[in-house]
């Protein structure tokens, strides 16, 4: 009797100690604002994500995702989160580059070559560096999701060298750092909405446009241009930003929670997009386009000829910014 006592007491004692920690997770309800639909592999992120929150919390946190704007642009959204009165947005870098203007290092000409320099440069120092910039700003990021390389599409010859830009009419977003970009490899740059962008092509109002691939494909661009260039010039993450007041509301528990299953999102949205990817990609191909990839030994020399923009903007974005991506990129290909 006394041995059943003891036990029934260490159980107790036990399930005692235990309750504290149970009790760190609260039921929560977390508003996620995006720009884009749910079929994005964005989508894919946010359900991982939920899965890994289920598992680690008892469903107790919830992601609520509100696609298309449905809670208003990034910007706004991202506003939101800084006062305090939403809780989470997945936005690109560059809408926020006038609220938080190191974010224009990712704006930067033929900075990343590569997938596998993208993700040592965002999951490494570089990309925590950026992070504690971004929480001054009332701004907590639990990860770097992908929304991926751009790349050329024209229709007058191949681009195998900076040289081959020469005259030619390229759309590009109404961003001062890709104009300044494409105008010192003597292109013409031309600013434009992204709607009139396959008229305008169609028409041969421009000669190319740059964008990724699954935009060169669900826009059908391939059926108004006849080559494909993989430039890699430029390449943007997602932030999955959270708001900072909200977030020290969180305990520690919950904290983590969220910190770890961003992480198993952003490994499955970036396995998903670039998937993705590879498969408009392989479209394009199939619809004719002739698709060249520029050399590496190509990159170095549009990077060493793209130096006066880094240096133009350097100041706008931080010069500690810029030349602490530059030195961890260099690290990064054992330079």
């Amino acid at each position: 009797m006394r041995k059943f006592f003891l036990t029934t007491t260490a159980i107790a004692f036990a399930m005692g100690a235990a309750a504290p920690a149970m009790a760190e997770f609260n039921d929560r309800t977390i508003r996620v604002s995006n720009g884009i639909n749910q079929d994005h592999p964005v989508g894919n992120g946010i359900e991982a994500m939920q899965a890994c929150l289920n598992d680690k919390t008892g469903s107790k946190l919830k992601l609520t995702a509100f696609w298309g704007g449905a809670l208003g642009g990034d910007l706004q959204a991202t506003q939101a989160l800084r006062s305090g009165v939403q809780e989470a947005v997945v936005t690109s870098s560059s809408p926020l580059v006038g609220l938080i203007p190191a974010l224009g290092v990712f704006d930067l000409p033929f900075l990343v070559g590569n997938a596998k320099e993208a993700d040592a440069l965002m999951d490494g120092e570089f990309g925590d560096m950026m992070n504690k910039k971004l929480e001054e700003q009332g701004l907590v990021n639990l990860a770097y999701w992908e929304n991926g390389f751009r790349n050329l599409s024209n229709s007058k010859h191949a681009v195998n060298k900076w040289e081959d830009f020469s005259g030619m009419k390229v759309r590009v977003m109404q961003n001062n750092i890709f104009l300044d970009t494409f105008q010192n490899l003597g292109a013409n740059a031309t600013p434009m909405a992204f709607g009139e962008v396959f008229s305008a092509l169609e028409t041969n109002a421009i000669d190319a446009q740059e964008n990724p691939y699954v935009t060169i494909d669900t826009s059908k661009f391939y059926e108004v241009q006849k080559f494909v260039t993989e430039t890699n010039h430029a390449y943007t993450p997602f932030l999955f930003l959270f708001s900072k007041p909200i977030f020290d509301s969180y305990t520690a528990e919950e904290q983590a929670a969220l910190r770890e299953c961003a992480i198993v999102g952003r490994d499955v949205e970036r396995k998903v997009i670039r998937e993705l990817n590879q498969k408009s990609l392989e479209k394009i191909k199939e619809a004719g386009l002739q698709v060249n990839t520029l050399s590496s030994e190509e990159q170095a020399r549009i990077r060493e000829k793209s130096a006066v923009v880094y240096e133009k903007h350097k100041a706008a974005i931080g010069a500690d910014v810029v030349d602490a991506a530059l030195a961890e990129l260099k690290k990064i290909r054992g330079e």
